[in-house]
């Protein structure tokens, strides 16, 4: 294909093996390998993504500075994702394994945010190239592969145990070496720039921040992401205690996250059939009634509890193709700098994250939640309330918001 789009979603497939599952397996297989209290890795995984929402504006400024030599700067930030992966399963740690996990997240994570900035940044002069819808077409091919990186990544461990007594360690391989494969694949789609002065971060965030309608989308990202934080933080709780369902927990994550890959292509032909707000706010009311339904369930649901994860998950799909594709053709019309603009997008989603882990878990904790255990009704009632009908709260909201957005109101237009 002359437009190189499946190299787009095999490296965004690469990125994404990299983000939200090894928040789910590396501590556990820290717990099970080493030894360190489940009570030290949540401390540091909270300090870690605290780090990791505040420096994601400074790396879209050097995103943006490092223009001229994007190539080599993805390059060496893949180097560093793939040695922090194999350092983190592969390698047994030379020091504490405690700060050796908080040191090879800290590589990790860092590269992977510095290579999401610069990617979805490219993508805005990619799919000008495109022609009409051509950020709605980028983005379902980029979410696809995205999707489906995660859920490769969460069941690749549990794939690889009947071929290893190691899995975590091969799968730290194979990822060295998708990494190698997917950024040969992209080299030729990195165009740079000129060498030019770059502006202070602040005087490079400005243009973004003046723009009223690129702030309305930053804000709407916020509430859009902020359900998705909030199930996500207590998932496992949710299906323990609420369903009490153990044991499917990584089948229903599963189906989630592939209802997500698996519905990107139908919602980016219905956005370029139909305009692209309307079909996201469809997707969005979607979601709304699926956390309604998730508050009537009790024990032993797990059809209709699957049902809602599908159902949820694809909504998901065309909340993660749609949306970044009205902001880049923002961008795009307006000139603004895309790396510093995706910079401020990345740290609006891992802000949702970040107060989701600040507020909802202590707030359990005060209503005498407490996990594996028999809990009072009082207890499983405010776990439900805030699993399922706070998303709602915070999805209403971000679709009022964006339904009086002044979006362009062309068809062609995302």
């Amino acid at each position: 294909m002359t437009d190189r789009l499946p190299a787009w979603s095999l490296f965004a497939a690469l990125i994404a093996m990299a983000g939200l599952p090894i928040y789910i397996h590396a501590p556990k297989y820290y717990v099970d390998s080493y030894g360190v209290s489940l009570a030290s890795l949540g401390f540091t995984l909270a300090a870690l993504r605290l780090i990791d929402v505040v420096q994601d504006p400074a790396l879209g400024w050097l995103a943006q500075a490092t223009r001229p030599r994007r190539r080599a700067g993805v390059a060496l930030a893949t180097a560093v994702m793939a040695a922090g992966m194999i350092a983190l399963f592969a390698v047994p740690p030379p020091i504490a394994p405690l700060i050796w996990f908080a040191l090879c997240l800290t590589a990790l994570f860092s590269a992977f945010s510095f290579l999401t900035i610069c990617f979805y940044a490219e993508g805005v002069a990619k799919a000008e190239t495109l022609g009409p819808q051509g950020h709605v077409r980028l983005a379902a091919w980029r979410e696809g592969g995205s999707l489906l990186g995660v859920c490769l990544a969460a069941v690749a461990p549990v794939a690889l145990m009947p071929l290893t007594g190691a899995p975590f360690t091969l799968f730290a391989i194979l990822f060295a070496i998708l990494a190698l494969v997917a950024t040969l694949a992209m080299r030729p789609e990195w165009q740079g720039a000129p060498p030019a002065p770059t502006p202070g971060p602040f005087a490079l965030f400005r243009p973004v921040l003046a723009d009223p309608l690129a702030r309305r989308l930053l804000l709407v990202a916020l509430l859009n992401a902020s359900p998705v934080a909030v199930t996500s933080t207590l998932f496992l709780f949710f299906v323990e205690s609420r369903l009490v369902l153990p044991g499917w927990e990584g089948p229903l994550l599963l189906l989630f996250f592939l209802a997500a890959a698996l519905s990107t292509p139908a919602w980016s032909l219905l956005a370029r059939r139909h305009s692209t707000r309307p079909v996201l706010l469809s997707a969005m009311a979607l979601a709304v009634l699926s956390f309604l339904w998730a508050i009537a369930l009790g024990p032993g649901d797990l059809i209709p509890f699957a049902l809602i994860c599908a159902a949820s998950g694809a909504a998901l799909g065309a909340d993660l193709t749609l949306l970044p594709a009205i902001f880049a053709q923002r961008l795009a019309r307006t000139g603004r700098p895309a790396a510093a603009a995706f910079g401020l997008w990345s740290f609006v989603s891992k802000l949702s994250l970040a107060l989701a882990a600040l507020t909802i878990l202590p707030a359990l904790d005060a209503a005498g939640f407490r996990p594996g255990t028999d809990n009072p009704p009082q207890a499983i009632w405010t776990l439900t309330l805030i699993y399922a009908g706070l998303p709602c709260v915070l999805k209403m909201t971000a679709i009022a918001l964006l339904a009086l957005t002044p979006l362009p109101p062309t068809k062609d237009a995302p």
